[in-house]
Protein backbone atom coordinates (compact mmCIF):
# COMPACT_ATOMS: atom_id res chain seq x y z
CA UNK A 1 0.00 0.00 0.00
CA UNK A 2 2.86 2.30 0.80
CA UNK A 3 4.19 2.43 -2.68
CA UNK A 4 1.22 2.70 -4.17
CA UNK A 5 0.50 5.51 -2.33
CA UNK A 6 3.80 7.66 -2.34
CA UNK A 7 4.19 6.93 -5.84
CA UNK A 8 0.17 8.55 -6.44
CA UNK A 9 0.91 11.46 -4.07
CA UNK A 10 3.83 12.20 -6.75
CA UNK A 11 1.92 12.83 -9.82
CA UNK A 12 -1.15 14.70 -11.12
CA UNK A 13 -3.04 13.39 -13.85
CA UNK A 14 -4.10 14.79 -16.70
CA UNK A 15 -7.70 14.85 -17.07
CA UNK A 16 -7.82 13.96 -20.79
CA UNK A 17 -6.13 11.66 -23.02
CA UNK A 18 -3.74 13.25 -25.83
CA UNK A 19 -1.74 11.72 -28.35
CA UNK A 20 1.49 13.04 -28.74
CA UNK A 21 2.31 15.70 -31.77
CA UNK A 22 3.17 14.07 -35.19
CA UNK A 23 6.31 12.46 -34.59
CA UNK A 24 9.34 11.66 -37.08
CA UNK A 25 9.91 8.23 -37.71
CA UNK A 26 13.45 7.12 -36.81
CA UNK A 27 16.21 6.04 -39.33
CA UNK A 28 14.98 2.40 -38.86
CA UNK A 29 11.95 3.30 -39.53
CA UNK A 30 12.39 4.33 -43.14
CA UNK A 31 12.10 0.90 -45.26
CA UNK A 32 8.59 0.73 -43.86
CA UNK A 33 7.10 3.74 -45.02
CA UNK A 34 5.27 3.97 -48.48
CA UNK A 35 6.79 6.42 -50.93
CA UNK A 36 8.09 9.62 -50.91
CA UNK A 37 6.31 10.96 -47.77
CA UNK A 38 6.05 14.07 -48.36
CA UNK A 39 4.40 16.21 -45.87
CA UNK A 40 1.63 17.33 -48.27
CA UNK A 41 -0.27 14.68 -50.00
CA UNK A 42 -3.23 14.04 -52.48
CA UNK A 43 -5.23 11.42 -52.32
CA UNK A 44 -6.85 11.39 -55.68
CA UNK A 45 -9.47 9.39 -57.14
CA UNK A 46 -10.65 7.70 -53.76
CA UNK A 47 -13.98 6.10 -52.56
CA UNK A 48 -14.43 7.17 -48.95
CA UNK A 49 -16.09 5.31 -46.11
CA UNK A 50 -15.66 8.32 -43.56
CA UNK A 51 -16.60 6.24 -40.14
CA UNK A 52 -19.51 8.59 -39.40
CA UNK A 53 -22.33 6.02 -40.86
CA UNK A 54 -23.23 8.44 -43.98
CA UNK A 55 -23.26 7.57 -47.36
CA UNK A 56 -20.26 6.13 -49.47
CA UNK A 57 -18.61 9.18 -51.41
CA UNK A 58 -16.67 8.34 -54.66
CA UNK A 59 -13.62 9.56 -56.63
CA UNK A 60 -12.74 12.13 -54.10
CA UNK A 61 -9.84 13.97 -53.37
CA UNK A 62 -8.35 13.91 -49.57
CA UNK A 63 -5.84 16.75 -49.07
CA UNK A 64 -3.05 15.65 -46.20
CA UNK A 65 -0.37 18.56 -44.76
CA UNK A 66 1.17 17.97 -41.58
CA UNK A 67 -0.44 15.39 -40.81
CA UNK A 68 -3.68 16.43 -40.77
CA UNK A 69 -6.81 16.38 -43.50
CA UNK A 70 -7.39 19.40 -44.74
CA UNK A 71 -9.57 18.92 -47.82
CA UNK A 72 -11.85 16.43 -49.19
CA UNK A 73 -13.76 16.90 -52.69
CA UNK A 74 -13.96 17.16 -56.23
CA UNK A 75 -10.91 18.18 -58.69
CA UNK A 76 -9.06 20.06 -55.82
CA UNK A 77 -5.80 21.58 -57.43
CA UNK A 78 -2.01 21.08 -56.17
CA UNK A 79 0.78 22.32 -56.07
CA UNK A 80 4.04 21.50 -57.22
CA UNK A 81 4.98 20.05 -54.17
CA UNK A 82 2.53 18.02 -53.40
CA UNK A 83 2.67 14.20 -53.42
CA UNK A 84 -0.05 12.46 -55.23
CA UNK A 85 -1.29 8.98 -54.82
CA UNK A 86 -3.79 8.19 -58.07
CA UNK A 87 -5.97 5.47 -56.05
CA UNK A 88 -8.32 4.63 -58.39
CA UNK A 89 -10.07 1.32 -57.47
CA UNK A 90 -8.95 2.21 -53.88
CA UNK A 91 -11.36 2.77 -51.08
CA UNK A 92 -9.94 5.45 -47.76
CA UNK A 93 -11.73 4.38 -44.38
CA UNK A 94 -10.83 5.69 -41.06
CA UNK A 95 -8.16 3.60 -39.11
CA UNK A 96 -9.46 1.09 -37.26
CA UNK A 97 -9.36 1.71 -33.36
CA UNK A 98 -9.01 -1.69 -31.60
CA UNK A 99 -10.95 -1.38 -27.89
CA UNK A 100 -9.59 -5.08 -27.00
CA UNK A 101 -6.11 -5.56 -28.76
CA UNK A 102 -3.57 -7.20 -26.31
CA UNK A 103 -0.10 -7.05 -27.20
CA UNK A 104 0.99 -10.33 -25.68
CA UNK A 105 0.05 -14.07 -26.87
CA UNK A 106 -0.87 -16.86 -24.30
CA UNK A 107 0.78 -20.16 -24.22
CA UNK A 108 0.10 -23.13 -23.30
CA UNK A 109 2.80 -25.62 -22.72
CA UNK A 110 3.37 -28.52 -24.70
CA UNK A 111 0.19 -28.07 -26.56
CA UNK A 112 -0.96 -31.39 -28.18
CA UNK A 113 -4.14 -33.33 -29.82
CA UNK A 114 -4.34 -34.41 -25.70
CA UNK A 115 -4.30 -30.65 -24.40
CA UNK A 116 -1.76 -29.28 -22.78
CA UNK A 117 0.55 -28.67 -19.31
CA UNK A 118 -0.10 -26.12 -16.46
CA UNK A 119 0.64 -22.97 -16.29
CA UNK A 120 -0.79 -20.93 -19.09
CA UNK A 121 1.32 -18.05 -19.80
CA UNK A 122 1.27 -14.85 -21.44
CA UNK A 123 4.68 -13.75 -23.32
CA UNK A 124 4.57 -10.21 -24.29
CA UNK A 125 4.48 -9.46 -28.07
CA UNK A 126 6.19 -5.72 -28.51
CA UNK A 127 7.70 -6.50 -31.36
CA UNK A 128 5.23 -8.44 -33.53
CA UNK A 129 1.72 -7.40 -32.45
CA UNK A 130 2.29 -3.28 -32.85
CA UNK A 131 3.22 -3.90 -36.77
CA UNK A 132 0.33 -5.81 -37.44
CA UNK A 133 -2.34 -4.45 -36.13
CA UNK A 134 -0.75 -1.17 -37.76
CA UNK A 135 -0.15 -2.62 -41.08
CA UNK A 136 -3.68 -4.36 -41.18
CA UNK A 137 -5.16 -0.53 -40.55
CA UNK A 138 -5.58 -0.50 -36.56
CA UNK A 139 -4.31 3.20 -36.00
CA UNK A 140 -5.60 3.01 -32.03
CA UNK A 141 -5.61 0.37 -29.58
CA UNK A 142 -6.42 0.28 -25.98
CA UNK A 143 -5.01 -2.68 -24.38
CA UNK A 144 -7.78 -3.66 -22.50
CA UNK A 145 -6.18 -5.39 -19.66
CA UNK A 146 -1.82 -5.50 -19.50
CA UNK A 147 0.63 -8.36 -18.24
CA UNK A 148 3.61 -6.39 -18.75
CA UNK A 149 2.54 -2.44 -17.88
CA UNK A 150 5.87 -1.41 -18.31
CA UNK A 151 6.53 -2.98 -21.35
CA UNK A 152 3.24 -1.29 -22.86
CA UNK A 153 3.67 2.00 -21.16
CA UNK A 154 6.90 2.52 -22.25
CA UNK A 155 5.94 0.97 -25.92
CA UNK A 156 3.26 4.14 -26.32
CA UNK A 157 6.20 6.53 -25.52
CA UNK A 158 8.32 4.83 -28.09
CA UNK A 159 5.76 5.06 -30.73
CA UNK A 160 4.65 8.48 -29.59
CA UNK A 161 8.29 9.72 -30.62
CA UNK A 162 9.33 7.82 -33.74
CA UNK A 163 11.55 5.49 -32.27
CA UNK A 164 9.25 2.66 -32.79
CA UNK A 165 6.14 1.23 -35.36
CA UNK A 166 3.02 0.85 -34.28
CA UNK A 167 -0.30 2.17 -33.67
CA UNK A 168 -1.35 4.73 -31.25
CA UNK A 169 -1.56 3.01 -27.39
CA UNK A 170 -3.68 3.37 -24.71
CA UNK A 171 -2.41 1.40 -22.18
CA UNK A 172 -4.59 -0.39 -19.86
CA UNK A 173 -3.17 -1.35 -16.64
CA UNK A 174 -2.75 -4.77 -14.98
CA UNK A 175 -6.43 -6.55 -14.37
CA UNK A 176 -8.07 -5.86 -11.46
CA UNK A 177 -9.01 -9.41 -10.49
CA UNK A 178 -9.74 -11.76 -7.55
CA UNK A 179 -7.97 -14.90 -5.87
CA UNK A 180 -7.80 -17.57 -9.00
CA UNK A 181 -5.39 -19.61 -10.18
CA UNK A 182 -6.38 -18.72 -13.99
CA UNK A 183 -3.24 -16.43 -14.66
CA UNK A 184 -0.29 -16.29 -12.52
CA UNK A 185 1.17 -13.54 -13.78
CA UNK A 186 -1.80 -11.19 -12.30
CA UNK A 187 -2.15 -9.37 -9.40
CA UNK A 188 -4.68 -10.55 -6.26
CA UNK A 189 -6.41 -7.85 -4.88
CA UNK A 190 -6.88 -8.44 -1.13
CA UNK A 191 -9.84 -6.21 -0.97
CA UNK A 192 -11.65 -2.48 -1.95
CA UNK A 193 -8.69 -0.45 0.26
CA UNK A 194 -6.53 -2.54 -2.23
CA UNK A 195 -8.16 -1.83 -5.47
CA UNK A 196 -8.43 2.02 -4.90
CA UNK A 197 -4.58 1.81 -4.39
CA UNK A 198 -3.90 -0.15 -7.57
CA UNK A 199 -6.32 2.18 -9.37
CA UNK A 200 -4.25 5.04 -7.62
CA UNK A 201 -0.74 3.22 -8.65
CA UNK A 202 -1.34 2.19 -12.16
CA UNK A 203 -2.80 5.85 -13.13
CA UNK A 204 0.36 7.81 -11.74
CA UNK A 205 2.55 5.15 -13.72
CA UNK A 206 0.42 6.11 -16.87
CA UNK A 207 -2.15 3.82 -17.45
CA UNK A 208 -5.20 5.35 -19.17
CA UNK A 209 -7.49 2.69 -18.48
CA UNK A 210 -8.31 0.25 -16.40
CA UNK A 211 -9.90 -3.46 -16.51
CA UNK A 212 -12.08 -5.80 -13.83
CA UNK A 213 -11.33 -9.70 -14.30
CA UNK A 214 -13.31 -12.42 -13.65
CA UNK A 215 -13.20 -13.49 -10.07
CA UNK A 216 -13.05 -9.71 -8.94
CA UNK A 217 -15.81 -8.53 -6.11
CA UNK A 218 -18.87 -6.14 -5.99
CA UNK A 219 -16.88 -4.45 -3.25
CA UNK A 220 -13.62 -3.97 -4.91
CA UNK A 221 -15.19 -3.40 -8.31
CA UNK A 222 -17.02 -0.39 -6.95
CA UNK A 223 -14.16 1.02 -5.19
CA UNK A 224 -11.93 0.64 -8.28
CA UNK A 225 -14.63 2.12 -10.15
CA UNK A 226 -15.05 5.21 -7.90
CA UNK A 227 -11.09 5.74 -7.66
CA UNK A 228 -10.98 5.44 -11.56
CA UNK A 229 -13.85 8.08 -12.22
CA UNK A 230 -11.70 10.23 -9.34
CA UNK A 231 -9.20 10.87 -12.31
CA UNK A 232 -11.41 10.98 -14.93
CA UNK A 233 -10.33 6.91 -15.94
CA UNK A 234 -12.81 4.74 -17.27
CA UNK A 235 -13.24 1.02 -16.08
CA UNK A 236 -13.96 -2.34 -18.27
CA UNK A 237 -14.90 -5.66 -17.48
CA UNK A 238 -14.79 -9.12 -18.78
CA UNK A 239 -16.55 -10.42 -15.58
CA UNK A 240 -17.99 -13.57 -13.94
CA UNK A 241 -18.38 -13.38 -10.19
CA UNK A 242 -20.05 -9.68 -10.93
CA UNK A 243 -23.32 -9.89 -13.59
CA UNK A 244 -23.91 -7.13 -16.05
CA UNK A 245 -26.80 -5.47 -14.12
CA UNK A 246 -24.44 -5.55 -10.71
CA UNK A 247 -21.63 -4.09 -12.63
CA UNK A 248 -24.09 -1.27 -14.31
CA UNK A 249 -25.52 -0.35 -11.00
CA UNK A 250 -21.56 -0.10 -9.88
CA UNK A 251 -20.98 2.69 -12.63
CA UNK A 252 -18.65 0.43 -14.81
CA UNK A 253 -18.46 2.48 -17.72
CA UNK A 254 -18.08 -1.07 -20.74
CA UNK A 255 -18.33 -4.35 -20.77
CA UNK A 256 -15.95 -6.58 -22.87
CA UNK A 257 -16.91 -9.88 -25.26
CA UNK A 258 -20.55 -8.27 -25.77
CA UNK A 259 -22.92 -10.52 -23.69
CA UNK A 260 -20.67 -13.89 -24.18
CA UNK A 261 -19.82 -13.27 -20.35
CA UNK A 262 -22.83 -12.39 -18.43
CA UNK A 263 -23.92 -14.38 -15.84
CA UNK A 264 -26.75 -13.50 -14.01
CA UNK A 265 -29.04 -15.99 -15.28
CA UNK A 266 -26.48 -18.97 -14.57
CA UNK A 267 -27.95 -21.87 -12.45
CA UNK A 268 -26.57 -21.58 -8.73
CA UNK A 269 -24.52 -17.99 -9.09
CA UNK A 270 -23.51 -16.33 -6.00
CA UNK A 271 -23.15 -13.63 -4.88
CA UNK A 272 -19.52 -12.49 -5.60
CA UNK A 273 -18.37 -15.98 -6.82
CA UNK A 274 -17.77 -16.72 -10.67
CA UNK A 275 -20.01 -19.46 -11.94
CA UNK A 276 -19.36 -22.27 -13.12
CA UNK A 277 -21.07 -21.68 -16.41
CA UNK A 278 -19.53 -18.46 -16.79
CA UNK A 279 -22.30 -17.05 -18.47
CA UNK A 280 -23.02 -20.14 -21.14
CA UNK A 281 -26.52 -20.86 -19.23
CA UNK A 282 -27.50 -16.88 -19.27
CA UNK A 283 -26.74 -16.65 -23.20
CA UNK A 284 -28.80 -19.84 -23.81
CA UNK A 285 -31.65 -18.07 -21.87
CA UNK A 286 -31.15 -14.81 -22.96
CA UNK A 287 -32.50 -14.95 -26.83
CA UNK A 288 -32.54 -11.53 -28.89
CA UNK A 289 -36.46 -11.05 -28.15
CA UNK A 290 -36.92 -12.16 -24.46
CA UNK A 291 -37.81 -10.18 -21.88
CA UNK A 292 -34.59 -10.66 -19.55
CA UNK A 293 -32.80 -9.67 -23.08
CA UNK A 294 -34.89 -6.51 -23.16
CA UNK A 295 -34.63 -5.47 -19.34
CA UNK A 296 -30.65 -5.70 -19.89
CA UNK A 297 -30.23 -4.00 -22.63
CA UNK A 298 -32.45 -1.17 -21.43
CA UNK A 299 -30.45 -0.57 -17.88
CA UNK A 300 -26.81 -1.10 -20.08
CA UNK A 301 -28.33 2.02 -21.89
CA UNK A 302 -29.61 3.59 -18.90
CA UNK A 303 -26.69 3.77 -17.20
CA UNK A 304 -24.15 4.39 -20.66
CA UNK A 305 -22.31 1.44 -19.99
CA UNK A 306 -20.85 0.59 -23.60
CA UNK A 307 -20.38 -3.02 -24.97
CA UNK A 308 -16.90 -4.14 -26.80
CA UNK A 309 -17.69 -7.03 -29.36
CA UNK A 310 -14.79 -9.42 -29.67
CA UNK A 311 -16.71 -12.06 -31.93
CA UNK A 312 -13.95 -13.22 -33.94
CA UNK A 313 -12.30 -15.06 -30.43
CA UNK A 314 -15.75 -16.67 -29.88
CA UNK A 315 -16.38 -17.93 -33.81
CA UNK A 316 -12.95 -19.63 -33.77
CA UNK A 317 -14.48 -22.02 -30.86
CA UNK A 318 -16.90 -23.05 -33.37
CA UNK A 319 -16.70 -26.13 -35.73
CA UNK A 320 -16.16 -26.06 -39.34
CA UNK A 321 -14.70 -22.37 -39.85
CA UNK A 322 -12.08 -22.00 -42.47
CA UNK A 323 -8.72 -21.66 -41.23
CA UNK A 324 -7.28 -18.29 -41.11
CA UNK A 325 -5.53 -16.79 -44.98
CA UNK A 326 -1.98 -17.76 -45.77
CA UNK A 327 -0.48 -14.03 -44.89
CA UNK A 328 -2.25 -14.07 -41.29
CA UNK A 329 -0.60 -17.79 -40.89
CA UNK A 330 2.64 -17.17 -42.32
CA UNK A 331 3.06 -14.25 -39.08
CA UNK A 332 3.04 -17.35 -36.52
CA UNK A 333 5.87 -19.38 -35.01
CA UNK A 334 5.98 -23.14 -36.31
CA UNK A 335 5.09 -23.60 -32.69
CA UNK A 336 1.87 -21.20 -32.49
CA UNK A 337 1.06 -23.27 -35.75
CA UNK A 338 1.22 -26.17 -34.68
CA UNK A 339 -1.02 -25.49 -31.82
CA UNK A 340 -3.47 -23.01 -33.57
CA UNK A 341 -3.74 -26.45 -35.64
CA UNK A 342 -4.18 -28.78 -32.85
CA UNK A 343 -6.77 -26.93 -31.37
CA UNK A 344 -8.74 -26.57 -34.34
CA UNK A 345 -8.45 -30.10 -35.44
CA UNK A 346 -9.67 -30.57 -32.29
CA UNK A 347 -13.14 -29.11 -32.02
CA UNK A 348 -13.39 -30.48 -35.90
CA UNK A 349 -13.82 -33.83 -34.66
CA UNK A 350 -16.31 -33.83 -32.42
CA UNK A 351 -18.28 -31.67 -33.74
CA UNK A 352 -21.76 -33.43 -32.25
CA UNK A 353 -20.56 -32.83 -28.62
CA UNK A 354 -23.35 -30.91 -26.61
CA UNK A 355 -20.51 -28.03 -25.64
CA UNK A 356 -20.23 -27.47 -29.36
CA UNK A 357 -23.75 -27.64 -30.46
CA UNK A 358 -24.79 -25.17 -27.72
CA UNK A 359 -21.89 -22.59 -28.49
CA UNK A 360 -22.99 -22.51 -32.07
CA UNK A 361 -26.49 -21.12 -30.39
CA UNK A 362 -24.62 -19.21 -28.26
CA UNK A 363 -22.88 -17.45 -30.81
CA UNK A 364 -26.08 -16.66 -32.59
CA UNK A 365 -27.73 -15.42 -29.82
CA UNK A 366 -25.17 -13.16 -28.41
CA UNK A 367 -24.44 -11.55 -32.08
CA UNK A 368 -28.31 -10.61 -32.55
CA UNK A 369 -28.07 -9.45 -28.99
CA UNK A 370 -25.54 -6.62 -30.06
CA UNK A 371 -28.06 -6.06 -33.05
CA UNK A 372 -30.57 -5.28 -30.26
CA UNK A 373 -27.88 -3.27 -28.49
CA UNK A 374 -27.45 -0.97 -31.13
CA UNK A 375 -31.27 -0.61 -31.94
CA UNK A 376 -31.94 0.95 -28.26
CA UNK A 377 -29.22 3.16 -28.51
CA UNK A 378 -26.86 1.51 -27.02
CA UNK A 379 -22.52 2.52 -28.00
CA UNK A 380 -20.88 -0.72 -29.39
CA UNK A 381 -17.41 -0.77 -29.71
CA UNK A 382 -14.91 -3.21 -31.90
CA UNK A 383 -11.90 -5.43 -30.30
CA UNK A 384 -10.66 -8.96 -31.39
CA UNK A 385 -8.81 -10.72 -27.95
CA UNK A 386 -5.60 -11.96 -29.51
CA UNK A 387 -5.23 -14.43 -26.93
CA UNK A 388 -3.44 -17.61 -28.09
CA UNK A 389 -5.52 -19.54 -29.81
CA UNK A 390 -4.26 -18.80 -33.12
CA UNK A 391 -7.37 -17.95 -34.55
CA UNK A 392 -7.16 -14.29 -33.74
CA UNK A 393 -4.15 -12.70 -34.53
CA UNK A 394 -3.44 -8.51 -34.06
CA UNK A 395 -5.04 -6.80 -37.01
CA UNK A 396 -6.30 -9.74 -38.84
CA UNK A 397 -8.67 -10.30 -36.21
CA UNK A 398 -9.87 -6.37 -36.26
CA UNK A 399 -10.62 -6.95 -39.61
CA UNK A 400 -12.69 -9.91 -38.99
CA UNK A 401 -14.44 -8.54 -36.02
CA UNK A 402 -15.79 -5.76 -38.73
CA UNK A 403 -16.95 -8.45 -41.00
CA UNK A 404 -18.39 -10.82 -38.78
CA UNK A 405 -20.43 -7.48 -37.42
CA UNK A 406 -21.61 -7.65 -41.11
CA UNK A 407 -22.26 -11.31 -41.93
CA UNK A 408 -23.21 -12.91 -38.36
CA UNK A 409 -24.46 -9.29 -36.41
CA UNK A 410 -26.57 -8.24 -39.03
CA UNK A 411 -24.97 -4.45 -40.02
CA UNK A 412 -24.24 -3.15 -42.85
CA UNK A 413 -20.76 -2.86 -43.89
CA UNK A 414 -21.31 1.27 -43.26
CA UNK A 415 -22.70 0.82 -39.69
CA UNK A 416 -19.97 -2.07 -38.95
CA UNK A 417 -17.21 0.41 -39.83
CA UNK A 418 -18.47 3.24 -37.66
CA UNK A 419 -18.47 0.74 -34.77
CA UNK A 420 -14.88 0.06 -35.35
CA UNK A 421 -13.80 3.19 -35.80
CA UNK A 422 -15.79 6.15 -34.92
CA UNK A 423 -17.56 4.66 -31.65
CA UNK A 424 -13.81 3.58 -30.36
CA UNK A 425 -12.68 7.16 -30.69
CA UNK A 426 -15.83 8.61 -28.59
CA UNK A 427 -15.54 6.18 -25.65
CA UNK A 428 -12.07 7.49 -25.48
CA UNK A 429 -12.78 10.97 -25.93
CA UNK A 430 -10.74 11.29 -28.88
CA UNK A 431 -13.19 11.89 -31.38
CA UNK A 432 -12.47 15.20 -32.26
CA UNK A 433 -8.75 13.87 -33.75
CA UNK A 434 -9.30 10.42 -35.17
CA UNK A 435 -12.24 8.18 -36.19
CA UNK A 436 -13.43 9.59 -39.26
CA UNK A 437 -12.62 10.89 -42.79
CA UNK A 438 -13.41 14.25 -41.99
CA UNK A 439 -11.25 17.73 -42.35
CA UNK A 440 -9.40 18.96 -39.52
CA UNK A 441 -8.94 15.51 -38.21
CA UNK A 442 -6.19 13.86 -37.79
CA UNK A 443 -4.80 11.50 -41.37
CA UNK A 444 -5.34 8.09 -39.47
CA UNK A 445 -6.13 6.34 -42.50
CA UNK A 446 -6.50 2.74 -43.96
CA UNK A 447 -6.41 2.56 -47.61
CA UNK A 448 -7.30 -0.75 -49.27
CA UNK A 449 -7.92 -2.03 -52.75
CA UNK A 450 -11.75 -2.59 -53.60
CA UNK A 451 -14.64 -1.25 -52.21
CA UNK A 452 -15.81 -2.58 -48.52
CA UNK A 453 -19.07 -0.72 -48.69
CA UNK A 454 -20.33 -3.56 -51.34
CA UNK A 455 -17.82 -6.72 -50.27
CA UNK A 456 -16.93 -6.37 -46.55
CA UNK A 457 -13.80 -9.22 -47.03
CA UNK A 458 -12.18 -5.89 -48.89
CA UNK A 459 -11.33 -4.60 -46.10
CA UNK A 460 -8.92 -7.21 -46.10
CA UNK A 461 -7.09 -5.80 -48.96
CA UNK A 462 -5.11 -2.93 -46.84
CA UNK A 463 -1.73 -1.59 -48.62
CA UNK A 464 -1.57 1.34 -47.48
CA UNK A 465 -2.09 2.64 -43.86
CA UNK A 466 -1.49 6.77 -42.45
CA UNK A 467 -1.02 7.57 -39.03
CA UNK A 468 -0.50 11.14 -38.72
CA UNK A 469 0.30 11.74 -41.96
CA UNK A 470 2.76 9.71 -42.51
CA UNK A 471 2.36 6.46 -44.59
CA UNK A 472 3.49 2.57 -44.31
CA UNK A 473 3.49 0.12 -46.75
CA UNK A 474 1.40 -2.76 -45.27
CA UNK A 475 3.06 -5.48 -46.84
CA UNK A 476 6.79 -4.75 -45.80
CA UNK A 477 5.33 -4.45 -41.99
CA UNK A 478 3.75 -7.85 -42.46
CA UNK A 479 6.81 -8.82 -44.60
CA UNK A 480 9.13 -8.11 -41.43
CA UNK A 481 6.92 -10.31 -38.56
CA UNK A 482 6.73 -13.55 -40.69
CA UNK A 483 7.10 -16.30 -38.26
CA UNK A 484 7.87 -14.17 -35.04
CA UNK A 485 3.92 -14.11 -33.37
CA UNK A 486 4.69 -16.16 -30.77
CA UNK A 487 7.95 -15.68 -30.02
CA UNK A 488 8.87 -11.80 -29.75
Amino acid sequence: MRKYVALFLSFTLPTTIAFAQQPTPAPVTAKYLYGKNSAVKALQHVRIIDGTGAGVLQDQTIMIESGKITRIGHDIAVTANTEVLDLTGYTVLPGLVGMHDHIYYLQRPNADAAGSEPPTLLPQMTFSAPRMYLANGVTTIRTAGSVEPYADINLRHLINTGSLIGPHIEPTAPYLQGPSEIFMQMHSLSGPDDARAFVNFWAAAGSTDFKAYMHITRAELGAAIQAAHALHLKVTGHLCSVTYPEAAELGIDNLEHGFFVNTQLDPNKQLDQCSRETGSATLAKMTPDSPEASALIKLLVAHHVAITSTLPVFEANLVGKPTLRPKALATLTPQALEAYLYNRNRRNTSPDSPALQRGSTNYKNAAQLEHKFVEAGGLLMAGLDPTGNGATLPGFGDQHEVELLVTDAGFTPVEAIKIATLNGATYLGLQDRIGSVQVGKDADLMIVKGDPSSQITDIENVEIVLKEGIAYDSNKLIESVKGRYGEY
